[in-house]
């Protein structure tokens, strides 16, 4: 699918067709994931795929969404919290592949580079979130382009999700994500126009 007609389709869906989602589909979502840019090629993101049944069902428990739990597979989307503490090798491997090439960074001491003042915890746990929205976006416009429907939920709670998935403290779950074959075809979503965004050209 070109891109743009992926863009014009998408749509939140929250009614799923109970036919199984192929294996080789939920590894091209986690590709489109994979390929996103992250600040500094941190690398964040981390998922966990839910296609059980049992597993399914007491995601009930921890959002109020009864259709978080009735697509063929829910993926959850989680940042490493500890992914700061690779800043340097990630730095070093731009570096190396020449991402810095003819900039004033070309210069740059990874190492010099990951010890530098650290950000507040809020800020850095938004600084990962914000890597994780923009793999969840690739991985729901791969979806659209292979037929699939999904819709980016975080109405849960974080604590029990995390014990559900038997998460480590490290990771923080960003949004759940059902996956599956629509059983609905929603209308365009009303969006305000063009010129309502655009504040100002300077």
């Amino acid at each position: 699918m070109e891109l743009l007609a992926a863009l014009k389709t998408r749509r939140s869906i929250r009614r799923f067709k109970t036919d199984a989602v192929p294996e080789t589909a939920i590894r091209e979502l986690i590709e489109a994931a994979r390929l996103a840019p992250s600040g500094s090629n941190l690398q964040p993101t981390r998922f966990v795929v839910i296609k059980s049944e049992a597993a399914r069902a007491q995601l009930t428990e921890a959002s109020p969404l009864p259709f978080v739990s009735q697509a063929p597979v829910v993926i959850a989307c989680c940042v490493d919290m500890e992914s700061f503490g690779g800043m340097g090798t990630r730095a070093q491997e731009l570096k190396e592949a020449g991402a810095f090439n003819d900039t004033p960074l070309e210069k740059m001491d990874p190492d010099a580079y990951a010890k530098r003042k650290p950000m507040d915890p809020a800020a850095a746990e938004g600084y990962l979130r914000l890597n994780a929205a923009i793999a969840v976006d690739h991985l729901t416009l791969r979806a659209v382009d292979l037929g699939l429907g999904t819709c980016w939920i975080m109405m849960f709670d974080q604590e029990k999700v995390k014990k559900i998935l038997d998460l480590s403290d490290n990771y923080r779950v960003v949004a759940l994500i059902p996956v599956g074959y629509p059983d609905q075809n929603p209308q365009p979503r009303p969006r305000i126009d063009l010129e309502q965004l655009i504040l100002k050209e300077v």
